[in-house]
């Protein structure tokens, strides 16, 4: 496992707007039925990772227009509760993320919330680039921290290791602080 210093990992030297997959309609990243985009590329290289193929930059295919037709379309369906961005590390895609939570929030407002799991921790984001703030500021929820497999637990929810939490993100920038997600058991 890799860690980063604020700062040291930018999006604009990594990401090449790569996808590894698109699954729509699932119920397994995050609350209800969510549409989900897994991003290409990560440099955490967390031992144990779940989909270690997504950590190559040029893994998968473009990200393309029609592709983000799709999703905004997928999400126009009233029993979908939002977008997760996944990867891969999408704080090292923000240049997809950024323009599609924009749209997401400029078609939906925030009737469809946007979750996004990540490797970097919070007190980290909050030193990072413009770009990864931008990307936070967008979000409803986060999950954030590296996959620790010592600390791997299968019964917690949406998250692989106990180190992990699931933050309501506009909660803590307003407070400055780490809000967890209310909806979280165990």
């Amino acid at each position: 496992m890799r860690n980063p210093k604020p700062k040291e990992w930018l999006a604009k030297d990594y990401s090449q707007s790569r996808i590894a997959d698109y699954k729509p309609f699932n119920f397994v990243d995050g609350e209800g039925v969510r549409c989900s985009l897994y991003m290409s590329g990560c440099l955490f290289a967390c031992k144990g990772c779940y989909n270690k193929i997504a950590q190559n930059f040029a893994y998968g295919f473009e990200y393309t227009t029609k592709l983000e037709d799709s999703i905004i379309e997928d999400l126009r369906h009233p029993y979908v509760q939002g977008l997760t961005l996944l990867g891969g590390e999408p704080f090292l895609n923000t240049q997809v993320a950024i323009p599609l939570a924009k749209r997401i929030r400029s078609e939906y407002g925030y009737t469809k919330d946007i979750w996004s799991w990540t490797g970097y921790t919070w007190q980290e984001l909050m030193q990072e680039s413009e770009d990864k703030l931008e990307l936070l500021s967008l979000l409803d929820v986060v999950v954030d921290g590296r996959f620790e497999l010592a600390k791997k637990d299968l019964t917690l929810q949406f998250r692989g290791s106990s180190n992990q939490r699931i933050i309501d993100v506009q909660a803590s920038l307003k407070q400055k602080e780490v809000i967890l997600w209310e909806n979280q058991f165990s």
